[in-house]
């Protein structure tokens, strides 16, 4: 068994050094150079935006609920403030408690859209496999510019979670990276911090603000994403990008430029070797448990498969990646809102939970931090370096949304979104499935457990099939290649493709 792996590593080897030789650059440089010449391509550090230290002083990026009241009480003067000449375009994903579904529009200037994270992602091929959860296409994007009658370049575009909560915090992010991602400007998008239920008890007053139904999508827009001349796909990281920066052992390089970050649970990271204090029950079926730190052994370490999702043919980590889970950067009092910004720095550096956070109202339970693959507690100092890009990733880049929010669009730090996430990365595997087929020939060059931790499933039978489009392509940039090819016209024979359709509600769990 060691023989046949270490051959295959040989393979995968070469394959990662071939990879380095082309940089870190978002989709791989396959592209032509008339689409570099057509777009203004951007950096991750270009996307990048630090919030105001008081989130009360945004106008874009992560705003406070006062901020939306005295925009949608007088748009007009408002937006004429701010620069812009379009409608308020307000986005919730959910209603809200009764009393406060929806937040008011006027129905001239301001409206109020009921929008699932459904309709912001789409399952998708990057030329190996295909993956759920995806950046939409192209056209997938044009069908909502035209349902809400959005004009990116002159509208201010506000998603709101209706109801405060994890799934919904997390499908802001989807909606704000899928348009961020097709190029719309900084300036013209933003997320209301916390639920509609905390909303109303601190900026907004019950009944003048809110109504019971949402506006009605007009289906009218004739805006394209082909308009906005900018290239954000470096926003995404594929395959292809995660394989580039891992070190080569399962260790925390802290001189590498960049932090890869794991925003599931640590019973899912360390696949069932440790379980962290208070995890979610939808995230982490092991349970809470009582623990003296943030962390501990579970009650039966053996009964991994607790930790597993999505039928995935194994559960653990990529090398390198360290992991905090995402619960921690929201408040569940405040409706889900997230946490002070220079108490998420700290977190980000490495920084430890203390009693004293707990009773400061910044942190829910003490001894949580950054962690590795020797599953210690890092420190402040340990984690997120200057100059750092971070790559986020959880199952499906549901819950890494809250981390890469953190990341983005409150710290101002570079950061790329590993689409396909862990559903794909534990699929690219020499194992077979439920049907007795395998996902991923031994000399496929996109095998991921080379170069990752992991523990298998325990039988073949728990593991759902895998659409695998090429095992052995050239390329897993085909959703980036298909995406500039689109804004620009040209033709993409790298097979970019879709196959349309939305995730479940909450496809990483709570």
């Amino acid at each position: 068994m060691n023989m046949r792996i270490n051959k295959v590593w040989a393979s995968a080897s070469a394959l990662v050094i071939a990879l380095g030789l082309h940089g870190c650059g978002g989709g791989g440089g396959e592209d032509s150079t008339s689409t570099a010449s057509q777009l203004s391509v951007n950096t991750p550090a270009q996307i990048a935006q630090a919030s105001a230290a008081n989130y009360d002083d945004n106008v874009n990026g992560l705003i406070s609920g006062g901020t939306l009241k005295r925009w949608k009480d007088d748009w007009v003067t408002e937006r004429a403030n701010l620069g812009l000449t379009g409608k308020l375009i307000i986005f919730q994903l959910t209603a809200g408690p009764a009393g406060s579904e929806y937040i008011k529009p006027n129905g001239t200037t301001v409206f109020t859209y009921l929008s699932p994270s459904s309709e912001w992602v789409q399952t998708r091929s990057n030329g190996v496999i295909e993956s759920q959860s995806m950046v939409p296409d192209g056209a997938q994007m044009d069908g909502l510019m035209k349902k809400y009658n959005i004009d990116p370049r002159n509208d201010m575009i506000v998603v709101a979670m209706g109801t405060g909560s994890n799934p919904n915090a997390m499908g802001q992010g989807r909606i704000w990276y899928a348009l961020r991602y097709w190029g719309v400007d900084q300036k013209n998008l933003a997320l209301v911090n916390g639920g509609n239920q905390w909303l109303d008890d601190t900026s907004m007053t019950p009944l003048a603000d809110f109504q019971a139904s949402a506006s009605v999508a007009p289906e009218s827009g004739t805006f394209s994403v082909k308009n906005l001349a900018v290239d954000n796909t470096q926003l995404q990281a594929t395959v292809e990008d995660m394989l580039r920066v891992l070190p080569s052992t399962d260790a925390n390089v802290t001189n590498d430029g960049v932090l890869i970050w794991d925003a599931r649970s640590m019973g899912q990271y360390s696949a069932g070797q440790l379980v962290e204090f208070g995890e979610d029950s939808d995230t982490d079926t092991t349970g809470t448990q009582a623990c003296a730190t943030g962390y501990c052994a579970p009650a039966n370490p053996d009964n991994y498969m607790q930790t597993f999702q999505n039928g995935g043919a194994r559960q653990g980590h990529p090398n390198g990646t360290l992991q905090v889970q995402y619960t921690h950067f929201l408040d569940p009092l405040k409706g889900y809102s997230y946490r002070p910004k220079a108490f998420l720095e700290k977190l980000l550096n490495g920084y430890v939970t203390t009693a004293q956070d707990v009773t400061d109202g910044n942190a829910t339970v003490a001894g949580v931090g950054f962690v590795d693959s020797s599953y210690g507690l890092l420190g402040e100092g340990n984690a997120y370096q200057p100059g750092d890009t971070l790559y986020v990733y959880c199952e499906t880049t549901f819950r890494a949304m809250i981390t890469g929010v953190t990341a983005a669009v409150i710290l101002g730090k570079p950061t790329r979104f590993y689409d396909g996430a862990m559903v794909e990365w534990h699929s690219l595997t020499y194992t077979t499935d439920l049907n007795g087929d395998t996902i991923l020939p031994s000399n496929s060059p996109w095998r991921t457990d080379l170069v990752s931790f992991f523990r298998p499933a325990t039988s073949n039978t728990l593991v759902n099939p895998r659409t695998i489009t090429n095992a052995y392509a050239s390329s897993t940039n085909a959703v980036i290649s298909a995406d500039k090819a689109y804004k620009t016209g040209e033709s993409v024979t790298s097979g970019g493709g879709s196959g349309g359709g939305g995730a479940p509600s909450n496809p990483c769990g709570g």
